[in-house]
C-alpha cells in the first residue's frame, strides 16, 4: 500500500480543481488495490459526511469524493507522521494514533477531514475518515531544499551503513532492491504533474526500499540488541529526509495542480 495517501492527495486535488475527472481518481486508486472502501471513524463524522460508520459495510471511493466536495475541500496535503513527529495531523485523539500506525494520512484541512488507509485483506484498501481540527500543519520546505537534504542524508549515511556492513549481512541486497522496485505498482499521475516532484518521489521511493532492506535482519542472523539500536540510530536521519522529500514533492504537485485553469 506504499504511499496510498500521496496518490489520493494528488489526484483528488487535481479533480477538485478541474484537472482530472472523478473516474481518473478512481482509476489511479485501482493501481494500488482492486477494492477501496470508505468508513467514518465515529457517528458524528458519519452523519456529517453521509458515510457509513466504522464497523459497518464501507462505501465505495466515489462516495468519499462526493463527501469531500460537499464539505468544501480544495486541495490536500500529505502527512507522514512518525513517533515524536505528528506534524500535519492537528491535535490528538484517534486520528494521530491511526496515522502513526499507518505512517501516512491525506489531509483536507478546508473540509476539516483527514483520511487514513489500511489494508485489511489482500488487494483491499480501507480508508477511515477522521475529523481534522486544523492546525498542526507542517512547516513549508521547498522541493529544492528537500531534494538537497535527501542527497546530503544519503551521503552522510553511506559511511555509517558501510561501517554496519549491511552489504555483507545482505549479499543479495542489490537483487532484493531491484526485485522490490519491480514489484511496486507503477503509479499514474495527472496531466500537469511537475517533473521535479515526480523525480523526487521516485528517488524517495528507492531510498525507502533501501532503508527497509538495511533495517531488516536476515533469518537466523544473530544481531545483538546494541547493534540493532546502532543501526536504527544511523538510519533515522535518512528516514526523516525521505519523509520530508515526499511531503515536499506532494506539496509542490498540489500547489501547481490547485492553480486556476487558464482559458485562452
Amino acid at each position: 500500500m506504499a504511499m496510498a495517501s500521496a496518490t489520493l492527495t494528488i489526484w483528488t486535488t487535481a479533480w477538485l480543481n478541474g484537472k482530472a475527472a472523478a473516474d481518473d481518481v478512481l482509476d489511479a486508486l485501482s493501481t494500488l488495490a482492486d477494492r477501496h472502501g470508505v468508513v467514518a471513524d465515529d457517528e458524528t463524522t458519519a452523519a456529517e459526511t453521509e458515510l457509513p460508520v466504522a464497523g459497518t459495510y464501507p462505501a465505495p471511493a466515489a462516495q468519499l469524493l462526493a463527501a469531500l466536495r460537499a464539505r468544501g475541500a480544495d486541495a490536500g496535503s500529505l502527512a507522514l507522521p512518525a513517533p515524536g513527529d505528528p506534524r500535519g495531523l492537528g491535535g490528538g485523539g484517534a486520528l494521530v494514533g491511526a496515522a502513526l500506525k499507518a505512517g501516512e494520512a491525506s489531509v483536507f484541512a478546508a473540509a476539516g477531514l483527514a483520511l487514513v488507509p489500511d489494508s485489511p485483506a489482500d488487494d483491499v484498501v480501507r480508508w477511515t475518515v477522521y475529523r481534522h481540527a486544523g492546525g498542526g500543519t507542517d512547516e513549508h520546505v521547498g522541493i529544492g531544499e528537500a531534494e538537497q537534504s535527501l542527497t546530503a542524508a544519503i551521503r552522510a549515511s553511506a559511511a555509517t551503513l558501510a561501517e554496519l556492513d549491511v552489504a555483507r549481512e545482505r549479499p543479495d541486497a542489490h537483487d532484493a532492491l531491484r526485485a522490490r522496485l519491480r514489484r511496486a505498482p507503477a503509479p499514474r499521475w495527472p496531466d500537469g504533474m511537475p517533473g521535479r516532484a515526480l523525480r523526487v518521489l521516485q528517488r524517495a521511493d528507492e531510498v525507502a526500499v533501501i532503508l527497509e532492506l538495511a533495517a531488516a535482519d536476515e533469518p537466523g542472523s544473530a544481531v545483538s540488541a546494541s547493534a540493532a539500536q546502532h543501526r536504527a540510530d544511523a538510519l533515522r536521519p535518512l528516514d526523516a529526509a525521505v519523509r520530508q522529500a515526499r511531503r515536499a514533492a506532494v506539496s509542490e504537485a498540489v500547489r501547481l495542480l490547485a492553480q486556476p485553469v487558464t482559458r485562452s
